[in-house]
């Protein structure tokens, strides 16, 4: 399929956005010299990317609170394209879904962003419990992990099999990709409830070459219909614009124009409602 202007010929859905207002909601993490705003907004998403043609997408918190997680519930609640909200776990005594989960709350799933963690993922308290509690109610338990973590991720997704369980930015991120990055994914992948993110891995330092080689590595062990796209924003927009961010990651896939990758596989997981369904072509 072509692209006209600049826009891909397919319905994107980015499964992958964080919003956030460090004055209303401190970040543990936000610190000056990042190269971050201290407010991203629905309004600022939606200026880089519809442009790109981006229909849909998901907001995942970034820090912890309560208040923050009704304050992002709220605003994917009122805006027609970053529509579904993914809270980030706490554990909580007494609520397998965590701290932030409140009742009422209308999520598409739980993150346990765990990287500090043993890597067979023993000592995350009440783990087993979110991904049981995430799969009784059709949601997505989201990782994000180091990559020493993945088998212990592969395990976990073995234990819950009815669970849907995703993989941000596919175990990596800005690392550089080894055999035991490789290998753990290729467990984790084996798996018929592993899914992840073709996120987060765009750097100033990260050629096209190295991002075609993984793009080949995620297609080839998850393939369309469990691999999504993300784009990170505004993480990604230090050192890349939207647009960029867009255009790199169609020039690197062995199937550029894939349906699934750019909506379905996020759609299906997510609950994001396409307005004319698409069938994948396939390889």
């Amino acid at each position: 399929m072509a692209r006209a202007r600049g826009r891909l010929s397919v319905r994107i859905v980015d499964s992958h956005v964080h919003l956030w207002d460090v004055d209303a909601f401190p970040i543990p993490w936000f610190r000056d010299g990042l190269g971050l705003p201290t407010v991203s907004s629905v309004a600022e998403y939606r200026q880089v990317a519809e442009p790109c043609g981006v229909e849909a997408a998901i907001a995942v918190q970034v820090a912890d609170s309560v208040e923050e997680a009704r304050w992002l519930t709220a605003a994917t609640a009122a805006d027609a394209v970053v529509r579904r909200a993914v809270l980030q776990y706490e554990p909580a005594a007494g609520h397998p879904l965590g701290a932030t989960a409140f009742e009422g709350a209308d999520l598409a799933g739980v993150r346990a962003a765990v990287p500090q963690f043993a890597a067979d993922l023993s000592d995350v308290a009440g783990l087993d419990a979110l991904a049981d509690a995430l799969g009784a109610s059709g949601r997505v338990l989201e990782l994000l992990l180091r990559p020493e973590q993945l088998e212990g991720a592969a395990t976990l997704a073995s234990r819950h099999p009815d669970t849907a369980i995703v993989l941000c930015h596919l175990g990596l991120g800005h690392g550089e990709p080894d055999e035991a990055w490789l290998s753990g994914l290729t467990a984790f992948a084996a798996q018929p409830n592993a899914h992840a993110k073709f996120s987060g891995l765009l750097s100033a330092t990260r050629t096209d070459a190295a991002l075609t080689e993984l793009a080949g590595t995620a297609f080839r062990l998850f393939r369309a219909d469990r691999l999504m796209f993300g784009s990170d924003w505004p993480m990604s927009a230090r050192t890349h614009s939207y647009a960029d961010v867009v255009a790199a990651t169609r020039r690197a896939l062995p199937h550029p124009d894939s349906p699934d990758f750019w909506s379905g596989t996020a759609t299906r997981l997510y609950g994001c409602p396409s307005s004319a369904p698409e069938q994948d072509p396939g390889p």
